[in-house]
């Protein structure tokens, strides 16, 4: 005969007691639970039939709620222990932007003078490395390890089994040496590194691992590649410089000569028309004033000629392409140095730039790396000695200029950006220039 009694009944997310549960006097659910569900019935009936023991051995009791919280600290507790005794791998992080950003400035594990010279390092480091690997010198391997009872037979498994390793580890160290990009080399090593420890953990029976010399000798093959490939992209970047300044000299002698033509031809037809009056009894004061000025004009074409230092340093921004306070300080020796600021606008940048000052220095480029000097702290691109923009307002050039050359006939504070005004007003409303 069947009899009914209640069955505690838990809504989701609540833990489940033990079959035959009851509450102790007093018992209230823990506040960390989820909240009862509306017309949830923590009590339901049940047949004695259906409430079947299945175990004669007696059933824990649903714990309190004070033991409840004691238990879970417990489990931290136990939990931070295990974490704290357990060996953490190495994380390697493969992502280049995040590498480059964490080494900041590149430094050379081995300075030389240019690419060529760490090739040859790397011949000699390349001898050095076959040489090992030829006298066995290459990777540790116990020499007193049996297989079927036979020392012989376990030499030559652990001779095998080293040669394995070894093409494993090499490889591993080419690929490294493969992916190398300037200035991520932290990864590369950490990645040889790992391998080296996988290798003496499966061979640890074997006393087995890969000696230090020859992974000093890789390692040092990647930071000599490292090193190279810098190297390289430092030259390319000069020659680059060197290429572009011997064309804007190139630019501006052709500049220069073709004033040079032009101030002949006048000065020529000046003086003939004065010859002309002369042999009349008569005389121009206001051409001769003009001959004067011409002299003169040639005088300055051909000392600009003859003195490469001399040129305009300028100061110029472009708010809509780099934002607010930065500024570009550069020299050109152009005969109208606004052309040279025209072509920095052009395609390149979506704005024009705005110019705060022109000044004509006999020496300016003496002019132009004091200044470079003076903001050396404020570059944009701090990598890049030869890149000409700062974080500056264009006021604090201005009293760097004054400082220098004592006087300033005329400089701009404020900048125009009109492009940029006229454009602003019309861009969609929150872009995501991430995408």
């Amino acid at each position: 005969m069947s009899t009914d009694q209640k069955k505690f009944n838990p809504p989701p997310g609540w833990p489940k007691p033990p079959p035959d549960w009851q509450p102790p006097a007093g018992w209230s659910p823990d506040p960390s639970w989820p909240a009862l569900p509306d017309s949830w019935e923590l009590w339901i009936m049940m047949t004695s039939d259906a409430a079947e023991v299945v175990s004669d051995s007696k059933p824990a009791p649903f714990p309190k709620t004070d033991d409840m919280a004691s238990l879970q600290a417990k489990i931290v507790e136990l939990q931070s222990q295990i974490k704290a005794n357990q060996p953490q791998d190495e994380v390697i992080i493969f992502s280049d932007e995040a590498v480059l950003q964490s080494i900041g400035i590149y430094r050379y594990h081995h300075p030389l003078e240019n690419a060529a010279t760490y090739k040859e390092m790397l011949n000699e480091i390349e001898v050095n490395i076959v040489a090992l690997v030829k006298n066995s010198q290459a990777i540790e391997v116990s020499n007193m390890f049996t297989f079927e009872n036979s020392l012989a037979k376990g030499k030559k498994m652990s001779s095998d089994l080293g040669k394995l390793m070894l093409r494993a580890y090499n490889a591993e160290s080419d690929n490294c040496i493969r992916s190398l990009r300037a200035g991520n080399i932290q990864t590369a090593k950490k990645r040889l590194e790992s391998s080296r420890k996988a290798i003496a953990k499966l061979g640890s029976l074997m006393e087995m691992r890969i000696s230090d010399d020859f992974h000093q000798l890789r390692l040092q093959e990647i930071e000599l590649t490292s090193d190279w490939l810098m190297k390289k992209h430092d030259e390319k970047e000069q020659q680059k410089e060197e290429r572009a300044r011997i064309r804007e000299e190139k630019r501006v002698e052709k500049e220069l000569s073709e004033e040079r033509e032009r101030l002949d031809k006048e000065k020529s037809h000046l003086e003939n028309a004065i010859n002309a009056l002369l042999q009349k009894g008569e005389s121009d004061p206001e051409l001769e004033e003009k001959l004067s000025l011409l002299n003169n004009a040639i005088t300055q074409n051909d000392y600009r000629l003859a003195n490469i230092r001399s040129g305009y340093v300028y100061v110029i921004s472009n708010r809509g392409a780099f934002g607010e306070n930065v500024v570009k300080i550069g020299l050109t020796r152009r005969l109208e140095p606004n052309d040279r600021i025209n072509e920095l606008g052009g395609a390149s940048v979506p704005f024009r730039f705005d110019v705060h000052a022109l000044f004509f220095s006999e020496d300016a480029v003496t002019l132009e790396n004091e200044l470079h000097h003076h903001f050396r702290d404020k570059a944009v691109n701090v990598v890049n000695k030869r890149k000409e923009f700062f974080f500056a307002r264009p006021s604090e050039v201005r009293e760097v200029l004054i400082e220098k050359v004592g006087n300033l006939l005329e400089f701009s504070e404020t900048a125009e950006s009109l492009e940029y005004f006229q454009s602003n007003k019309y861009w969609p409303e929150n872009i995501n220039i991430e995408q």
